[in-house]
């Protein structure tokens, strides 16, 4: 079984190289301590520059991170890969591994609020269809799970979710949808909006599938797996 390790911060998890060896020491300790090295981890989550609001990839990092961890049989992730300026930097840098979460949500989200955007216009045409209000359930989901307050700024602290502005508090929709797409007002409300929209395109499901892929294959192309379903068989 591969399983990671790391910190579950904000920030991008272990910084400090100091740390990081302290912490990678401490791991091997106490799993030799209990006869479980055969358990080691595949990958060591650590910040190589990025987080959600730092796109650019610090190869002299990765690589001074990946001497610390490979005499070990282990590998570095990166805890934040969204957005990233310089994917094609993280193979050559020795990085096993790479996380994505925000941007796809972020892909899906955006490709949501264009479906609404059509629902809208095709709303003025057909007076008998009732509006999704999709997004007004999404955020509404998003605030009662009180995901929204992790990703809050120091001058933001304490403030209620209406007190911010409306750019944040879709930001805050966006990065935090990735919680709740599944609670069921979201659900419902996304059926009611796919169901509207199918006399004018018969699958607006796939609209949104497209634009994650999109999504998913740029770091695919960036990081040389192209066929490497292929390669990994053979």
């Amino acid at each position: 079984m591969d399983y990671e390790v790391g910190t579950e911060e904000v920030h991008g998890g272990l910084v400090d190289f100091g740390s990081f060896e302290r912490f990678v020491a401490r791991l091997h300790e106490e799993l030799a301590a209990r006869d479980l090295l055969h358990a080691w981890p595949c990958f060591i989550v650590a910040k190589v520059g990025t987080d959600l609001h730092t796109t650019f990839f610090d190869p002299e990092t990765a690589s001074r991170l990946y001497k610390i961890v490979a005499p070990r049989g282990s590998l570095v992730k990166g805890h934040y890969t969204d957005w990233v300026e310089n994917p094609e930097a993280y193979p050559a840098s020795g990085m096993g591994g790479a996380n994505v979460g925000p941007e796809f949500t972020a892909e899906e989200y955006l490709a949501l609020a264009d479906l609404c955007e059509k629902e809208r216009a095709l709303c003025q045409h057909r007076p008998g269809v009732t509006p999704s209000r999709f997004m007004e359930e999404l955020e509404r989901a998003v605030v009662d799970s009180g995901r929204w307050q992790k990703w809050l700024q120091p001058e933001e602290a304490g403030l209620d979710f209406a007190a911010l502005s409306p750019a944040r508090r879709a930001w805050l929709a966006q990065t935090g949808a990735r919680y709740i797409w599944t609670a069921p007002p979201v659900v419902a409300a996304r059926e009611r909006l796919y169901a509207n929209l199918r006399p004018a395109m018969p699958d607006p499901h796939q609209y949104v599938v497209e634009r994650i892929v999109a999504a998913i294959d740029r770091y695919i192309t960036k990081f040389n797996l192209f066929d490497a379903l292929t390669a990994f068989n053979a």
